[in-house]
């Protein structure tokens, strides 16, 4: 053998020796880091959950939620989807939580003659009454949720002393547009027998 073969073997032996890997010796300090990581996430979750809380008791002025009368009248427009939360009009970030609209659910929307009705399984339901209805339109986003431009039904609706937009997607976009049509032409129609 020649000592370059030899410095080689040698070499190769020292680098096999080094690659394998330390013995965790230090059990107690692993474990208080995993505790300590464990509490510091528990922390942040509780003060989010406080602070979601807190919004909440802010809203406290909102009036209860009106329910569907006993007789809403024939159904106009259906739709099977989700709702996606409701913020105070024209500030898409401002979520409202008061009285459950800021819980994501299925949804289920009936539009009648008398108004809006917005059935949420696992979540409060609610009605839109006619005359609260005050626009809707096609949005991309709302408090958390954000989609291609259109992709959102956005129904603008009085509540006490607020407007509130509320999102929608149903579970067939293209349908959208028909609802838009629909409320607005509802709208201009309570708006013009008013003014009589």
């Amino acid at each position: 053998m020649t000592p370059a073969t030899l410095l080689a073997n040698g070499l190769a032996t020292g680098l096999a020796a080094e690659k394998k890997s330390a013995e965790v010796t230090d059990w107690a300090a692993r474990v208080g880091w995993l505790v300590g990581l464990a509490l510091f996430v528990a922390l942040v979750y509780w003060l989010m959950r406080e602070g979601w809380n807190w919004r909440g008791t802010l809203q406290g002025d909102l009036p209860e939620l009106p329910t569907a009368p006993d007789d809403p009248g024939p159904a106009r427009l259906g739709m099977s989807g989700r709702y996606h939360g409701s913020t105070t009009a024209g500030q898409w970030l401002d979520r409202i939580v008061a009285h459950g609209l800021g819980t994501r659910s299925r949804v289920e929307l009936t539009l009648t003659d008398a108004g809006l009705d917005v059935v949420r399984p696992g979540a409060t339901d609610f009605f839109i009454p006619r005359e609260a209805l005050r626009e809707a339109v096609l949005g991309k986003g709302i408090a958390g949720k954000v989609l291609t431009e259109g992709g959102l039904l956005v129904v603008t609706w009085a509540h006490g002393e607020r407007l509130i937009d509320s999102g929608f997607r149903s579970d067939h976009a293209a349908e959208h547009t028909d609802w838009v049509d629909a409320i607005n032409s509802m709208i201009n129609k309570t708006e013009t027998e008013g003014a009589r």
